[in-house]
Order: C-alpha cells, then sequence, then structure tokens
C-alpha cells in the first residue's frame, strides 16, 4: 500500500514537472525566429523534465549520426518515445508525427513550430499526400526521425514496421540509421498515465547505407534489416515470429 502510494506520487510529480515545462517549452518557441532554434529550446526542456523527473537518460552512439541529411528509425514503445529522442537527437531533427497529435492544440502548436511533419494512419488518401510532403522535406535535406511501427503496445516487443520511411530514405537516396530505445516501455507503458522510475538508453546504430532506386524488393530488404538490428539492440522480442 505504501509502495503504491509512492509510486502514485512520483508519476503525479512527473507530470507537475512535465507540464509546465512543456508550455514553457511552448511560449519560448513561438516568438523564437528559427526553427532551429526551437529545436534546442526544446531539447534542452525535455533533457531538464528528465533530470528534474530523476530519469536517468543515457544516450550511445551520437557520432554514428552522418552530418548530412538521413532517416533515423526508432523502435515505439512508450508514449515517452518523442520526448525522448528530442532530448536524444540533435536539432537539426524533423520528426514525423501522427496526424491524431493535432486535437490537442498547445501539443500541436509546439509540434508545429519545430517543423514536425503529421502523417495520416487511416485514410490512404490523404496518408499518400502526406506521405509525398514528408518526401518533398526529406529531399529538401532536412533528417528526418520515424517511429516506423506507428503505434505501440503494452505487450514487449517489435512490432511491424510501415514502409514509408524506408521509402522516403530510398527515393531521396538518404542513409537510414536504426536506434534502439531502451527503458521507456518500463516507465510509461500502454495504458498506463502515470510514470514510474527508471533509467532510459537510446543506443544509435551504424547507419545503413543506400542507393536511390524505387525498388520494392530493395526497400523491403532495407526495412528488414534496420528493424532486425533494432530487435537486437533494443532487447525486446520480434512479435512477428
Amino acid at each position: 500500500m505504501i509502495r503504491r502510494l509512492g509510486d502514485a506520487g512520483y508519476g503525479i510529480w512527473c507530470w507537475c514537472t512535465f507540464v509546465p515545462l512543456a508550455l514553457v517549452a511552448l511560449v519560448l518557441a513561438v516568438p523564437t525566429p528559427t526553427v532551429h532554434l526551437r529545436r534546442r529550446i526544446a531539447r534542452r526542456s525535455a533533457r531538464l523534465f528528465f533530470g528534474i523527473a530523476g530519469i536517468r537518460l543515457r544516450v550511445y552512439g551520437l557520432d554514428k549520426l552522418p552530418e548530412g541529411p538521413c532517416v533515423v528509425v526508432a523502435n515505439h514503445a512508450s508514449y515517452l518515445d518523442g520526448v525522448i529522442m528530442q532530448a536524444a537527437l540533435p536539432p537539426r531533427f524533423a520528426f514525423v508525427i501522427k496526424r491524431e497529435m493535432l486535437r490537442m492544440p498547445l501539443a500541436a502548436t509546439l509540434l508545429k513550430r519545430l517543423g514536425s511533419e503529421f502523417v495520416e494512419r487511416h485514410d490512404r488518401q490523404r496518408g499518400a499526400a502526406d506521405a509525398r510532403r514528408v518526401m518533398n522535406t526529406a529531399a529538401s535535406g532536412q533528417a528526418i526521425a520515424v517511429f516506423p511501427e506507428g503505434t505501440f503496445q503494452a505487450e514487449a516487443g517489435i512490432g511491424h514496421f510501415q514502409a514509408g520511411a524506408f521509402m522516403m530514405a530510398l527515393h531521396n537516396g538518404l542513409p537510414v540509421v536504426p536506434a534502439a530505445i531502451r527503458g521507456a516501455r518500463w516507465i510509461l507503458p500502454d495504458r498506463k498515465f502515470l510514470p514510474r522510475p527508471g533509467a532510459i538508453e537510446v543506443e544509435i546504430l551504424a547507419p545503413l547505407a543506400v542507393e536511390t532506386t524505387a525498388d520494392r524488393e530493395t526497400r523491403t530488404r532495407l526495412r528488414d534489416t534496420a528493424r532486425a538490428a533494432i530487435i537486437q539492440a533494443a532487447r525486446e522480442p520480434d512479435l512477428l515470429g
């Protein structure tokens, strides 16, 4: 009983830390003139949140990120994943986010100011239009971060990877960089609303070089290679078999 109350108190403390920091980041980001500076504000706010909440965040392999544009693909295990990768990656990355986030006005405003790209998951025609827009963003030289699973579940493991991120990389000849998030599912899993104390690790893996092609077999092979690398580094089972 005492432990349960302590866990609840910790979770409430985390949200009482996160919400004001997010609001401060929003207030600062709205008038800031460049997207790079806005992302630096968001990155520092995310890191400050983890520090105040006592959640240890360690990032390995940042030196493996290419200097130019690339596509980072990471496993999706928790509501915290976006905040984690915002804190982990340099501020040159734009995030691809599900369009449902536009229903949350304050969060949507901040994400827009950070140059995020919103994609439709359920309407095929709209999703295709969103995919073309993200393609153009990548073609302009923007580094992109994607959660190719698109969603997550309470069960530990890596699910199906959507093809969009790999199609975008091959279309523009951009290297794909797998990234593994460990510990986030324990801290804030699906269907839970109060975080638990713990540690999070982000491991940036070796880039996968690509050539400019629209070949479906090449895309499938690239997707499967990135997914296998993430499964091994994330230390979670393969939910597809």
